[in-house]
């Protein structure tokens, strides 16, 4: 039921900060790939494998989140809460000794498919509580989601020391705090509207908006490009040190500000939004990650490892300051008794997108030099463009 009790200035905050401890599960055997290889004797060729375990989860979570309308039903923060202890739970299990390839596969598929009740539900409630300005609070949002993205990578960098199991556990116990966080400070929003039955047709309905439709195409663009290129991101900086065997690039502490700083673009494109309008400053935020798609063969012929850096950091805040703005779109352009639905299936379609364009990458690696593999990506934010710009 809607009603127009104030907003503590606190809940934004609240709910960025459990964000951020939820999904720090989701890259946090990326950042331990080599301790896990060597303990478990695993296959090189791992990273894909272990990451596209993660994105199938959480395809199957937030689809069958989304047919059952979970964060609709529900009270959104007990959801969140749920979701992120039985995540956290999971993600801890890699560290059992007895553990294989399939068994690991298995524990980061069950963390993706919980992570489903964390990321889609979070935005869910962040809707809930803010109708204006919801692109600058989604922006706080998924920069919270890249942080969190991000952190086991700096956990590993600057922990070299610390066993690899501690760094697993670390994680488990940050997202259960998360959790708890937002259970207890954060009840449900006051512009939250209950469903109070299933209808399974819903999913077909939404599609048949045509604003709806348009934001979602951009989205799915979108992602084509940004879970292949954080997978790839400490492969492309170890490449660059291969190229130039002077380069003193930390790998983990280099892919930590690659991808983190992409939280800092989710801020920016959240409050430029507020002035020159949510779907024009996405167009332009995902029509520039398009151009380094391009130009990314001219990073590895820049002799400065600053340089280098700089620019691949320029990327990775490009590839996602137009996620928030996109989640915005899905949102405003949705029916409010069915929003989680709605931003829980648009967020299965693009996550299953994530899985083709990361295990293409794989594939194409046997056949195109490294400093060309990543044209590809550009085929994302050119039909995210076309199509939001076809549609509306």
């Amino acid at each position: 039921m809607t009603n127009n009790r104030p907003v503590s200035k606190w809940i934004l905050p609240i709910i960025v900060v459990s964000q951020f401890c939820g999904t720090s599960l989701w890259f946090s055997s990326n950042a331990i790939l080599e301790d896990l290889i060597i303990h478990y004797s695993l296959p090189e060729n791992t990273l894909a494998h272990i990451t596209s375990s993660v994105q199938f989860g959480f395809i199957i979570g937030t689809l069958l989140f989304a047919i059952l309308s979970i964060a609709d039903r529900f009270s959104p923060s007990k959801v969140f809460t749920l979701s992120a202890l039985v995540a956290a739970l999971f993600n801890a299990a890699i560290i059992w000794d007895q553990n294989s390839l399939m068994g690991i596969l298995f524990f980061r598929f069950l963390t993706g498919f919980f992570l489903a009740g964390i990321y889609p539900v979070g935005m869910k409630i962040a809707a809930d509580y803010y109708h204006k300005g919801l692109g600058k609070s989604l922006g706080f949002l998924v920069g919270a989601l890249v942080l969190g993205t991000a952190f086991p990578h700096i956990l590993k960098g600057f922990t070299e020391q610390l066993p690899w199991k501690t760094i697993v556990v670390i994680t488990s116990i940050i997202a259960t705090s998360g959790g708890f966080l937002l259970y207890f400070l954060v009840p449900d929003g006051p512009h939250r509207k209950k469903s109070a039955s299933l209808d399974f047709s819903m999913i077909i309905k939404i599609f048949k908006n045509k604003k709806f439709k348009a934001a979602a195409f951009g989205y799915f663009g979108h992602m084509w490009e940004l879970y292949a290129f954080w997978a790839f991101v400490p492969i492309i900086i170890s490449f660059y040190n291969t190229l130039y065997p002077e380069s003193t690039l930390n790998n983990a502490i280099s892919s930590f500000i690659v991808i983190g700083i992409g939280a800092v673009a989710c801020i920016i494109s959240g409050y430029i939004s507020l002035y020159k309008g949510v779907k024009k400053t996405a167009i332009i935020a995902l029509m520039i990650s398009g151009l380094f798609c391009v130009a990314s063969p001219l990073l590895f012929i820049i002799p400065s490892q600053n340089l280098f850096l700089g620019l691949l950091s320029f990327w990775g805040m490009a590839v996602i300051a137009d996620s928030p703005l996109f989640s915005t779109l899905v949102a405003q352009n949705a029916e409010s008794t069915y929003k989680g639905t709605a931003l829980t299936i648009v967020n299965c379609i693009g996550f299953a997108i994530t899985i083709v364009s990361i295990q293409l990458l794989l594939l194409l690696q046997n056949y195109i030099d490294t400093p060309y593999l990543f044209i590809i990506l550009a085929i994302g934010p050119l039909f995210g463009v076309i199509s939001i710009l076809k549609k509306t």
